[in-house]
């Protein structure tokens, strides 16, 4: 980090989209506009064109998803960018809702002419749920879109959040010609990018222009302007502060393929959205002018780098002033650690980072210790609030059908459920107990597998587990070694953590158990 740039106010957040949306596609886009590549990667590439820089691990380049949170840092218009890329696959939110735990803001993609959908929805609540405020991008724009008035009522009646269109679509589809920015009053006009490789050119013009006759079909003006004046005959006014207070949404439109409203999106975003926020710790709130520094671990991943095969903790940094070499307390151990192997990050690439501040995104590597929401400080009386689970959905019980290779597949499988990749539950009571993998979707299971062989040459078998639930339980005033009384539909086990749980094969199975267990409580979560 240079010094001219140490000191630049901070952006982290991350972008949230139902797959397919274009997530992955403005990503590339905003690395593009922020001069961090040179080229924009097709997702759908053909072989001359590389992979984009977010995903990096050959399965999600096979697959043509993202299937792995990324970091990538850029800096931009006097800003510096931290910008989580997440998982966009429906099996992957438990990942996606660790990064969103470290994000002070977050840009929703929504494909124009499908609307809200279910993945959306769901990223949409974690994101309220945590106070999040999020900017809106109504994406392929190019194509053949929804009505961008019935758009805005969805986000207000499917989400209830309101909603300011910071610009307004001239036409869409192939009569698609642009976008007016509302807040300078000035029409930008939309032209196709070969590929969508390099930024898009700029025309802008003023509604009143007479050159703009012969650039727009007079029944495309004729609407646009139309409602434009609904718009502003509604009397909403751009307001910073509920925008900060998640309620409303500033709503950009564009055609990320195009790179067409990408930059306005880019532009106000960075003006308009959140500095670096406060997190809890116990009853305490630690802000970022703090001048100790504290920070917390959100994500860990292996094998970035196959050359070294190496571990790294992802730290957001909370507060203070964050210095390589610097020695601080691993709250949960209680030990002292120097933090000495310190890494800026882009996807894959990585290079060594001196210093860093609230706000920023940092890579730590060669400290096992290190576990999914750990907190890291100069003080050790600071330890940030846990980070919320998902409910696993599925179970499957995995082995290993190689004796003689049996270290590399133990070392595989640790690594794996470290990096919370999978939870490991087991099932049964006392000595004998019987591990079984839980995960937020199928696919999980199928990363597992690939990269026990793909980074560690190990084998492994994975056959499903009937069960279809879990429950966390406790009874009020029940005496020591207690427990419910199951039937063949249930079973005992215990979490990673080792607390109680039961998993059930069905919902009559917990419906019934409810009805004649009533004084024990289940939850889809841990108790706090």
């Amino acid at each position: 980090m240079s010094q001219s740039s140490a000191h630049l106010p901070r952006r982290t957040f991350a972008i949230i989209s139902h797959p397919d949306a274009g997530k992955t596609t403005l990503t590339e886009k905003f690395l593009l506009y922020g001069g961090a590549i040179a080229l924009a990667g097709s997702v759908t590439a053909r072989k001359e064109q590389r992979s984009t820089a977010s995903d990096w691990m050959e399965l999600e380049k096979q697959r043509g998803i993202s299937i792995s949170s990324t970091v990538l840092q850029f800096d931009y218009h006097g800003y510096r960018v931290n910008l989580l890329d997440t998982p966009g696959h429906k099996d992957f939110s438990e990942d996606t809702y660790r990064v969103l735990t470290a994000v002070d803001a977050a840009v929703m993609v929504i494909d124009a002419g499908k609307g809200i959908e279910p993945q959306t929805r769901k990223l949409f609540e974690v994101c309220r749920r945590r106070g999040v405020p999020i900017f809106t991008f109504m994406n392929k724009c190019d194509r053949p879109t929804k009505d961008p008035i019935a758009l805005l009522d969805e986000l207000e009646s499917v989400l209830g959040i309101g909603a300011f269109p910071v610009n307004w679509p001239f036409g869409n589809g192939p009569e698609f010609r642009g976008v007016y920015d509302r807040l300078e009053k000035k029409l930008h006009l939309f032209e196709r990018t070969k590929g969508g490789m390099r930024e898009a050119p700029v025309q802008v013009m003023g509604l009143d222009d007479p050159g703009l006759v012969s650039r727009i079909d007079a029944d495309v003006y004729r609407q646009g302007r139309d409602e434009l004046e609904m718009l502003e005959g509604a009397g909403a006014e751009f307001d910073r502060v509920r925008i900060l207070a998640g309620e409303i949404t500033p709503v950009y439109f564009g055609s990320a393929a195009n790179n067409f409203g990408v930059e306005l999106l880019l532009n106000g975003f960075l003006e308009h959205s959140a500095d670096p926020g406060a997190r809890r710790s116990g009853e305490r709130i630690i802000e970022p002018k703090d001048p100790v520094f504290s920070g917390f671990v959100f994500k860990i991943q292996a094998n970035m780098d196959p050359k070294h095969r190496d571990r790294i903790a992802f730290i957001r940094v909370v507060s203070g002033r964050f210095e390589r070499e610097m020695s601080v307390v691993h709250v949960q151990s209680g030990k002292k650690i120097r933090l000495s192997s310190a890494q800026k990050l882009f996807g894959q690439e990585r290079e060594t980072v001196e210093e860093g501040e609230a706000g920023d995104v940092i890579g730590i590597i060669g400290h096992d210790i290190l576990q999914i929401g750990d907190t890291l400080s100069e003080d050790r009386t600071i330890r940030f609030d846990e980070i919320p689970q998902f409910p696993p959905e599925v179970f499957a019980y995995l082995t290993n059908p190689q004796p003689g290779n049996s270290k590399k597949y133990r070392l595989g499988v640790d690594q794996l459920l470290k990096e919370g990749v999978v939870q490991q539950m087991e099932i049964g009571v006392g000595q004998v107990k019987t591990p079984i993998l839980a995960a937020v979707g199928p696919l999980q299971f199928e990363v597992v597998q690939y990269r026990l062989k793909s980074e560690y040459g190990a084998e492994s078998r994975l056959e499903k587990a009937r069960w279809q639930h879990v429950r966390w339980w406790r009874k009020n005033g029940a005496p020591e070694g207690w427990m419910p009384d199951l039937l063949s539909d249930s079973t005992h086990g215990v979490d990673a953590a080792g607390r109680a749980v039961i998993f059930f094969s069905d919902e009559w199975s917990i419906r019934n158990f409810q009805k004649r267990l009533p004084e024990v409580e289940l939850s889809t979560l841990p108790f706090a």
